[in-house]
């Protein structure tokens, strides 16, 4: 695990549910190591070809028709030890907002403490891992909100371990970028049960190929901090006086990956 994961994230933001007022908002990074985006292009192509897919990569597309080309990407995805994904997923209505000036704040808090926690996790300490974000705009009313957000994480980091492990932030358009598709598949999963999104029908069928994969029978749950393969991560605020609303599962890999061990670790 000497290689991976030191460089690239590709992040997506998700907070809309079809058709109903969503409860949660959540956010997804996809990584892998920079070296490897261009077999990741590659993988990717080759599924469209062999399944004849050329739409945009979202879960809002998953369809009687593209369902086989989303179940072997979801495949390709497990197998493949140089990805990884991890989320976060907020209650909306739990948010504490004595310590936010209005919601638009509160998502940006929730983007960069995701993006701090994940990196200074899997950096831990080292010196020479530099972390290159491809993100999808934040849904707020100030327009560079994303590089805002970027730059607090990235002077917490710097003050928190005397490094400066961000180094790039790149806004992109997700139509244009596959590695932010991928990002808000397997965001829109993963939040499915939490948003009561996937009760029937092709959708039903990603979401439980990805709780297979998982070990789980379903994904009303959120996963340990060493889970690296695929994290899960519902953020609780005790402040707020709500009850926790999911329990953590061990995950039981139906593809094993190695362990990755960092030189520290800290909860939560």
């Amino acid at each position: 695990m000497s290689r991976f994961p030191d460089t690239a994230i590709i992040s997506s933001i998700r907070m809309k549910a079809a058709f109903t007022a969503p409860r949660y908002y959540g956010f997804g990074t996809l990584w892998m190591p920079s070296e490897r985006r261009g077999d990741f292009q590659a993988l990717v192509a080759d599924l469209r070809s062999r399944h004849r897919y050329t739409d945009e990569i979202k879960w809002t597309h998953v369809t009687r028709f593209s369902r086989p080309f989303y179940a072997a990407l979801l495949d390709e995805f497990f197998r493949r030890k140089w990805l990884m994904f991890h989320c976060l997923i907020v209650r909306k209505g739990f948010v504490n907002m004595d310590f936010h000036e209005d919601m638009d704040e509160a998502r940006q808090k929730h983007y960069s403490m995701l993006v701090k926690a994940k990196v200074k996790y899997f950096c831990a300490g080292a010196a020479n891992k530099a972390y290159h974000f491809r993100v999808d705009p934040l849904p707020c009313r100030y327009k560079k909100a994303d590089e805002v957000t970027f730059k607090i994480a990235g002077a917490q980091l710097k003050n928190e371990l005397g490094l400066d492990p961000l180094k790039t932030l790149i806004t992109r358009d997700s139509k244009l970028t596959v590695g932010i598709q991928v990002a808000d598949l397997l965001l829109g999963a993963s939040m499915s049960d939490w948003q009561n999104e996937a009760t029937a029908g092709p959708k039903l069928d990603i979401r439980s190929a990805l709780a297979e994969h998982l070990g789980w029978p379903d994904l009303r749950a959120d996963t340990g901090l060493r889970e690296w393969k695929f994290n899960i991560w519902y953020f609780h605020d005790p402040t707020t006086g709500a009850p926790r609303e999911s329990q953590t599962r061990p995950v039981n890999l139906k593809v094993p990956m190695p362990t990755f061990r960092p030189r520290e670790t800290e909860a939560r």
